[in-house]
């Protein structure tokens, strides 16, 4: 089983960065999921193959309709393989829990 490195990424884009420049990993088996307001569920998801550029304060992504950029506080889930690496909330969730124990 593939390492979750979502551990030690505290952003989504540090953990993107990673996906995206470590060899040992396929930006193609990449998804984020993300608010994108208007679409069902105020929610839309694409593949790493689709994300053109990843700039400090967000993304890029290309589709039939052109690019857009997703900023990145609007990103709320990312998978590699189907598995999620980080989701929004989660880290400062474990770091309150560990602080009440």
């Amino acid at each position: 089983m593939r390492e979750r490195i979502s551990y030690i990424m505290r952003t989504s884009h540090a953990l993107l960065l990673r996906l995206y420049h470590d060899p040992r990993y396929d930006f193609g088996k990449v998804s984020v999921d993300y608010i994108n307001r208007g679409a069902p569920g105020d929610r839309s998801t694409v593949i790493g193959e689709r994300i053109s550029r990843l700039e400090a304060g967000g993304m890029e992504i290309e589709s039939a309709a052109g690019k857009t950029y997703i900023p990145y506080h609007r990103v709320l889930l990312i998978l590699y393989e189907g598995l999620p690496m980080w989701e929004k909330g989660i880290k400062k969730d474990k770091e309150r829990q560990s602080s009440v124990n």
